[in-house]
């Protein structure tokens, strides 16, 4: 796509994605390279309020209007941020993408997983990251994670656990559909050991 670098991290809530984006960070910036950190949604100005509605809205959403919710912030995101980064040659680390929406509107809320992804790729002109890395966990270990951190839970964090089954099925199939572009990780383990699996998949692009 660009001279840059797009590495994104999925998985469900409490695997750690902002941890291990944290650490690629400090070791690409290391390595000399400039870094941005972004996340969907809330990467920019308008994502950050369309952030606000589809997480911490008090009404229910359909499901359809929150998936096109999430392909606007991706269309405003992708356009003003993240091409714009990777054109300066940038490394872009983002907190969840298109696979997001796949797992969580296609899986989770039962449409169409085709047709979630498809709406991604037309608001985001059929743009894809290098690397996607999926922190696989399993959703009782994910939940006890939440609870752990003693903080409020978003519209998604508070469905039900059939609910994040299904988010976590669909990102493994996902990734078995696409394994040039993901690479899999247990989020259970140590993250040191997550990081060193990170940073060898990201040597290879460097």
């Amino acid at each position: 796509m660009t001279s840059g670098i797009w590495i994104t991290l999925e998985g469900g809530d409490g695997s750690g994605k902002s941890t291990q984006a944290g650490l690629l960070a400090e070791w690409l910036e290391g390595r000399g390279r400039t870094t941005l950190r972004t996340r969907e949604p809330g990467g920019s100005e308008v994502g950050v309020l369309i952030r606000d509605i589809v997480l911490h809205h008090r009404g229910d959403i359909a499901p359809r209007a929150e998936a096109l919710l999430y392909a606007a912030d991706r269309a405003h995101h992708v356009a003003t941020v993240v091409r714009p980064a990777l054109e300066r040659g940038d490394v872009v680390i983002q907190d969840r993408y298109l696979d997001s929406s796949v797992a969580y509107q296609g899986a989770g809320r039962v449409l169409d997983p085709d047709e979630v992804r498809n709406l991604s790729l037309w608001a985001a002109e059929d743009a894809l990251p290098d690397v996607t890395v999926l922190l696989d966990i399993d959703p009782s270990d994910a939940r006890r994670r939440l609870d752990a951190a003693d903080k409020p839970f978003d519209r998604l964090e508070a469905e039900r656990e059939e609910f994040h089954a299904r988010v976590r099925e669909a990102y493994l199939q996902l990734a078995h559909a696409e394994p040039g572009r993901f690479l899999v990780v247990d989020a259970t383990a140590d993250p040191d050991d997550i990081a060193a699996l990170i940073r060898a998949r990201i040597s290879v692009l460097l």
